[in-house]
């Protein structure tokens, strides 16, 4: 008896060191599981891609694309990033904290960052007001968006540009009026040429512009001068509330330049956007002249934030592009199948996505507006200050390069 209470006895006082000793050797484990994994994980994986369909053109894109695992990551965290972006915008917009015109992007995202993945940093690139995706993609953090969002000083333009106005190096916007750009990038091309720059301009409208006559005047220049100028559509299948098909008596947008090369691409493939990118560019930079893209995509969201986008078509439809075509899903199952990532890594990066938009939606609701002083500033690019007119003679604002 005593023999047993002497074993009980001392089974109690080596509990706890038993117990930390299991605990090391069960985390070592999950150390060496965790470097075993990682170790396993595939470099890189070939895809088939969907074929372009092509307009003036012996040969496109390849129909097969290598992804690197580190290439995978940076485009599903960047594709997430703008997912959540989209959809945090969407809640301060409904709680009346952002205001005005603000079009979402999600949906979309395999066609921003597929076109920024194809091209140099110093290539140029313009679009029209469904802009936040593209403004991520060309290098402004998440917190400046919002804050530009939001209107405050923080902001990417300091508060003074809002949703359809953003801007950084080599990224134009972001403009208002429909089409209004497309001869502004075909201008941006013709800088290239002119300072023999070895660089191209991406140049994006919609399918509800792609009808605008100042678009066709703008394929004969670049065509005329041979200009560097990638002219890109991202059809998501309606303009406003109209669907394509009541809006266009030809909806084969790649074939709308007549006499320039086009090509029409899965926009919700990231691959196939990229490899039809760097296909279009490459084009581009032999001297041959501009080329036209159709990107093949779709907005879950409506037109902007004051249309619940279910009036000219149904949840159902909105649903099954979700369930069959989501870009992200789509590269996620890629990645998972051909064990470049792992369910659990890609959820971390979830996770870390979460945590970077909560921050940059503190960031854009606590940030200052920029002061009235400051309303005339900016107008001009290195130039001496001088005095700007207010809504009336009486009122003058100083402006500051």
């Amino acid at each position: 008896m005593r023999k047993m209470l002497l074993a009980a006895l001392s089974r109690v006082l080596q509990g706890p060191a038993a117990a930390a000793a299991g605990r090391t050797v069960s985390a070592a484990s999950r150390v060496v599981v965790a470097s075993r994994n990682y170790a396993d994980f595939a470099s890189e994986a070939t895809f088939e891609i969907k074929k372009c369909d092509l307009h003036r053109l012996e040969e496109g894109p390849s129909t097969t694309a290598v992804m690197t695992r580190e290439e995978g990551l940076h485009y599903y965290k960047t594709m997430q990033t703008i997912r959540r972006m989209e959809l945090k915008s969407d809640q301060l917009y409904k709680q009346k904290i952002i205001r005005g015109f603000c079009h979402l992007y999600d949906g979309q995202e395999a066609c921003c960052v597929g076109l920024e993945v194809a091209i140099k940093p110093t290539d140029h690139v313009i679009t029209a007001y469904r802009a936040h995706g593209f403004t991520y993609a060309r290098g402004v953090p998440v917190r400046e968006i919002l804050a530009e969002l939001t209107g405050r000083k923080g902001g990417c333009v300091k508060g003074k540009g809002g949703s359809m106005h953003m801007y950084t190096k080599n990224f134009y916007g972001g403009n208002g009026i429909v089409g209004a750009q497309v001869p502004l990038g075909a201008g941006i091309a013709l800088a290239c040429k002119y300072f023999g720059k070895n660089e191209v301009c991406l140049t994006l409208y919609g399918d509800g512009a792609a009808n605008q006559g100042q678009i066709f005047e703008t394929y004969n220049m670049a065509a005329l001068w041979k200009l560097p100028c990638v002219f890109i559509c991202e059809n998501n299948r309606y303009g406003m509330g109209t669907s394509v098909e009541r809006a266009a008596a030809s909806t084969d947008y790649y074939k709308r330049g007549d006499f320039i090369p086009g090509l029409r691409v899965d926009g919700m493939d990231v691959l196939c956007v990229r490899e039809a990118a760097k296909f279009a560019t490459e084009y581009c930079r032999a001297g041959k002249g501009p080329i036209l893209m159709e990107l093949q995509t779709y907005r879950y969201h409506g037109h902007s934030m004051s249309d619940p986008g279910i009036s000219y078509r149904t949840r159902e439809e909105i649903q099954e592009v979700r369930s069959k075509s989501d870009p992200i899903t789509l590269l996620k199952d890629r990645m998972v199948n051909t064990n470049l990532a792992s369910i659990e890594e890609l959820k971390e990066i979830d996770v870390a996505v979460r945590k970077e938009i909560e921050e940059a939606a503190q960031f854009a609701t606590t940030d200052p507006e920029p002061p009235l002083e400051e309303l005339g500033n900016h107008i001009y690019f290195n130039e001496p200050p001088f005095e700007v007119r207010g809504p009336n003679q009486w009122i003058r604002y100083k402006s500051v390069s």
